[in-house]
């Protein structure tokens, strides 16, 4: 960046009084911060990288401190990035405010192919972070795993499963789908039925693989229970909420048996579970109208169960379906996979972790793997009336939320955020805590809440703090007029 660019930046954190997920601002008045590992490596781990800002003191209300000796400092960094593996190349910045000397360290994302970006010193298990909010937390053994995944090409779905499991099979399910098969691929016809399962990645020496477990098995759960589906309706905004008699939810169901069987499960919780209003237009006419459009709900499900990570790490992860007053959630283990970011959802072509599930689905139950169920899933949403789905990857889970009018209506083609926005400026009616405010949104990272949520609020003027002086102080509390 240039030097106007660098004062411009700090003006603006200055005005935010907080780190960001893509700024770090280090004091460096006496010397060069002895570990930068971290951030170096969640910088380099993150799309678009970040920024270390040094010069700025953030326990001194973000006062312009300067740099103890610009040159000394950019080579000390340059010595810790040199230390990170894949080596890490600074762009550095140097400029002046109020005759004090201030320093930028640039950090591009690393390759997708080279992550996670580790400290050599701590090796990857312990020198490898991820930006969370304002923070650099150490990545779980899962997150490290799904890069190798990529990079490896490990297919999970197709890994082998222990002997004595996979016996209990429903051989009209896999007859049907080897007709089916031949009908659609000519050149399987004259192949034997374990060759066909084998070129369709279903088997593994005579055996099903686990996919074939989940496609074909009488039970998968009874060796796999966390490859299931976990449906609850919540009496309220968020988990813990409990209805007039004490009930924490209106409905919940667990969702087993093959990933079909799975998906007409789920969906039967779903027509169960969704409000149904009935509209009479001027004719006379009736037609009924669901809070949210069904074929989008499926879509959600069936993306969760197709892509859904089938590692031994998330064995004891089920997909999960949550409905809310105000909003419904479904989500699933494993983050985006690959290359795709949130930005280009539906938009490209992407990865996909789970081929021969993908596959196999087109030809059991007609499902189209043309990368068609986010843009269905959008377009049912506008259709609507509603607001436009929400998608989030953080942490290996991957999230859609779909918002109704049941709370605040949010204007079309917004995110979804205008009903948090509206229902916060609501709750801090009374003045609220930074925990009841995480406890509200269900959002566990306090400095991700502050950033996306709170610090707009408090920019527009529609929330206050009832400590403005102290902004970081233990007992703030934030307040609507």
């Amino acid at each position: 960046m240039l030097s106007d660019e660098l004062v411009q930046l700090i003006e603006t954190v200055k005005q935010q009084r907080c780190e960001t997920q893509h700024t770090e601002l280090k004091k460096a008045l006496g010397g060069t911060p002895k570990r930068l590992y971290d951030t170096l490596s969640s910088f380099s781990n993150q799309t678009g990288g970040g920024v270390i800002i040094f010069g700025v003191d953030q326990d001194s209300a973000y006062e312009i401190c300067g740099v103890y000796d610009p040159q000394d400092l950019q080579a000390r960094a340059t010595e810790q990035a040199n230390q990170m593996e894949p080596v890490v190349r600074p762009l550095f910045t140097v400029a002046r405010i109020d005759g004090k000397t201030v320093v930028s360290a640039e950090i591009a994302e690393c390759d997708i192919n080279e992550r996670p970006c580790y400290y050599r010193g701590a090796g990857k298990l312990r020198g490898s972070f991820t930006r969370v909010g304002d923070a650099d937390l150490p990545m779980t053994e899962y997150e490290i795993y799904s890069y190798e995944v990529y990079r490896r090409k490990i297919q999970d779905e197709r890994r082998e499963i222990p002997d004595g499991i996979g016996s209990d099979i429903d051989t009209a399910q896999v007859n049907l789908f080897l007709s089916k098969a031949r009908v659609e691929k000519p050149n399987l016809a004259r192949l034997p039925d374990n060759d066909v399962l084998k070129l369709c990645g279903l088997h593994a020496d005579g055996k099903p693989n686990l996919a074939g477990l989940l496609l074909f098995g009488l039970y998968p759960q009874a060796n796999f229970p966390g490859f299931d589906i976990t449906a609850v309706a919540i009496p309220g905004y968020q988990i813990g909420n409990v209805a007039a008699d004490g009930a924490r939810f209106i409905n919940n169901k667990r969702v087993g048996g093959t990933i079909p069987q799975m998906l007409d499960g789920a969906m039967d919780f779903v027509h169960r579970t969704v409000k149904v209003r009935t509209i009479i237009d001027e004719s006379g006419k009736r037609a009924d109208k669901t809070e949210y459009p069904l074929k989008a709900i499926r879509e959600i499900i069936l993306n969760a169960l197709i892509h859904r990570d089938y590692s031994v790490h998330t064995e004891s992860s089920p997909i999960r379906i949550m409905f809310f007053y105000d909003r419904l959630e479904i989500e699933n283990p494993g983050g985006l996979y690959g290359r795709l970011t949130l930005d280009e959802l539906g938009k490209v072509g992407a990865d996909t972790r789970n081929p021969a599930i993908a596959a196999a689905l087109e030809i059991l139950i007609d499902t189209e793997n043309r990368f068609s169920g986010i843009p269905t899933i959008r377009h049912e949403m506008k259709t609507a009336g509603l607001p436009a789905p929400v998608f989030d990857s953080s942490r290996g889970v991957f999230r859609v939320t779909l918002y109704n009018r049941n709370d605040v209506q949010a204007p079309n083609g917004k995110s979804g955020s205008d009903n948090s926005d509206a229902r916060l400026v609501a709750f801090c009616s009374a003045p609220r805590t930074r925990a009841e405010l995480s406890a509200l949104l269900n959002v566990s990272s306090i400095s991700y809440m502050m950033e996306k949520y709170i610090n707009p609020l408090l920019e527009s003027g529609k929330l206050k703090m009832a400590i403005p002086d102290k902004p970081k102080s233990r007992n703030q509390k934030y307040y609507s007029e």
